[in-house]
């Protein structure tokens, strides 16, 4: 399965990747003054840039592999009736409560907005699936029962 992303994901990872080595150029400044204090191994500072330049690189190099294996779709699907990546979807449970979810890429996953990741259990029940199709789910809680509500395709 490909690694997508929506656009304004992937928009959010390059900004992250360059807010970062802005990031690293100020700690780097800083490691270099407590590097000039004197003893390191006693020097705080210095112990606490390090390991944070440690950090930001590491950052670094995953947001740069990454960068590289995620895709965007270019279009909406041919048939928006279905539910695939990208799509916000209403179900509705057994006790007529709605929820609203939209699936996108694991890089962007956000349980607040409530944005799930293509590969997650939820998501994978719905892919496929039409305007009023029942689903059942095995969540942490137990299995539950939907019916997609609306599909939508929104920006």
């Amino acid at each position: 399965m490909a690694d997508y992303i929506t656009a304004a994901g992937l928009q959010a990872l390059r900004d992250e990747h360059q807010a970062l080595w802005l990031r690293r150029r100020e700690v780097v400044k800083a490691l270099s003054a407590a590097a000039a204090e004197g003893d390191r191994s006693e020097n705080a500072e210095y112990i606490y840039r390090k390991k944070e330049l440690r950090e930001i690189d590491r950052r670094l190099r995953y947001l740069g592999r990454r960068l590289d294996e995620l895709k965007v779709p270019q279009a909406l699907p041919q048939d928006t009736s279905r539910v695939y990546f990208g799509a916000w979807v209403t179900l509705e449970d057994q006790a007529g409560d709605c929820r609203t979810l939209r699936i996108v890429g694991s890089d962007e996953t956000d349980p607040k907005q409530g944005w799930i990741s293509l590969r997650a259990p939820m998501a994978k029940a719905l892919l496929g699936k039409r305007l009023d199709d029942e689903i059942s789910v095995a969540l942490p809680a137990g299995r539950e029962q939907y019916v997609i509500v609306e599909i939508d395709y929104r920006v």
